[in-house]
């Protein structure tokens, strides 16, 4: 059952009226009693209605949704989150039109801006790629008073107006925090593999792992960044040729996709003994069969439903000129091992 305001108002101990007030954004609550009402709404996973307001005026909110079209699980899932919030749009009131670019391609992501800005959409979610001309065409967006969230990776020094998506600096901190715990004391290397670092969120990500690697595990040696594009095949050839030339690497930090290449790789490296440790991104098919071989030790993952409808939320959001409630936009970082496994 769907928790209520009445279960708000409960759980905060306070008032309906209070509870009304805190979320449909209305001044006239002190910051400490708006603040536990907020972690309740926390708590209780509540997400506010805003679709009858809408029906009754009739509102259909036009969005476009830009995203890279690479065959990793994560992007296939972000995808199908997309598809499903365009069979519901009219019942959600939302026109969503998906356009899929290719990835790391941010001459690809600047046309496909530029397009979205002729369309007049409410606004324009989309996977950032760093790059001036990015951040001119997000810009451009703004001032045509077009609403926009960065999905997954987020824009540094742009003027969009949301980000859907972990706090990878953290991610990264976290893996680090695992990794170096499940390192054998007898390894002194460590492999990074990534997508690209011309995406933000794998360069937070790195840049979190070398951090707590740095002060608390150094001893161990972290190899230089292998860019594998999030292509299982180039991943796969990337980490052979690694052990090859560090046959005592002991851990594996894979911050970005391609994981199928890097399963392949290691099925390879655990035959002839000496298996590394393991940390990978985003809770899939083939990382949960790796988990459950013990292929991998933790896979750090992020929900890509709820990213997609809390852009959708905020666009809507925007274009009414309204503030978003922050608890229930905030994207959860989860780690699974083989033992709590959903």
């Amino acid at each position: 059952m769907k928790p209520t305001v009445h279960d708000i108002a409960a759980k905060a101990g306070v008032s309906l009226a209070t509870v009304d007030r805190v979320v449909n954004l209305r001044s006239g609550v002190r910051e400490v009693t708006k603040a536990r009402v907020e972690a309740a709404i926390a708590e209780l996973g509540y997400v506010r209605d805003v679709a009858a307001a809408n029906l009754a005026r009739s509102r259909v909110y036009p969005l476009i949704f830009i995203l890279p079209n690479n065959d990793n699980s994560f992007m296939q899932a972000l995808r199908d989150e997309v598809r499903a919030a365009i069979a519901r749009g009219p019942s959600e009131r939302v026109d969503i039109t998906l356009i899929e670019i290719p990835p790391f391609d941010a001459g690809a992501l600047v046309a496909a801006l530029e397009k979205a800005k002729k369309e007049k959409p409410a606004g324009v979610a989309f996977v950032a790629v760093e790059g001036d001309a990015v951040r001119q065409a997000v810009g451009a967006l703004a001032g045509g008073g077009i609403a926009t969230v960065t999905l997954v990776s987020d824009l540094s020094g742009s003027r969009r107006d949301h980000y859907a998506g972990v706090d990878n600096i953290a991610a990264g901190k976290t893996a680090a925090s695992l990794l170096g715990r499940f390192v054998k004391n007898s390894a002194s290397k460590v492999a990074v593999l990534a997508g690209s670092l011309m995406v933000r969120d794998h360069h937070e990500r790195v840049d979190g792992f070398r951090s707590v690697m740095a002060s608390e595990f150094p001893q161990l040696e972290i190899l230089p960044v292998l860019e594998g594009r999030d292509d299982a095949a180039t991943v796969e050839e990337l980490v052979r040729d690694t052990f090859a030339r560090h046959p005592d690497i002991g851990g594996i930090y894979s911050l970005g996709a391609g994981n199928r290449g890097l399963i392949r790789a290691l099925e390879s490296i655990s035959q002839s003994g000496g298996r590394p440790s393991v940390i990978a991104h985003e809770l899939s098919a083939h990382t949960t069969t790796a988990l459950k071989a013990g292929l991998i030790d933790a896979v750090l993952n992020q929900d890509a439903g709820h990213e997609v409808r809390s852009s959708i939320r905020v666009l809507k959001a925007r274009a009414d000129k309204v503030g978003v409630i922050a608890a229930q936009e905030r994207i959860r970082l989860d780690i699974f091992m083989r033992d709590n496994l959903p």
